[in-house]
């Protein structure tokens, strides 16, 4: 699964460890997340999406999937 994690926080100026302590989780959580290492649970998807006002098919995709403007 391919994600925007990275790209989302990096655009809002956010540090890893902003991001986790917002999410509740650890920086090295949002680090394996960025990298591709860890799929989050629901309801921590839920959190990213709100965190970065940005619906989830806009953050996750499927590999096999092609992103839609």
């Amino acid at each position: 699964m391919r994600n925007r994690v990275r790209e989302l926080r990096s655009a809002r100026g956010l540090s890893q460890a902003q991001v986790a302590a917002v999410l509740g989780v650890s920086r090295q959580t949002v680090i394996s997340i960025e990298n591709g290492r860890y799929l989050p649970s629901l309801p921590l998807a839920f959190r990213i999406s709100r965190l970065f006002a940005t619906p989830l098919e806009k953050i996750f995709q499927p590999d096999d999937e092609q992103e839609t403007p």
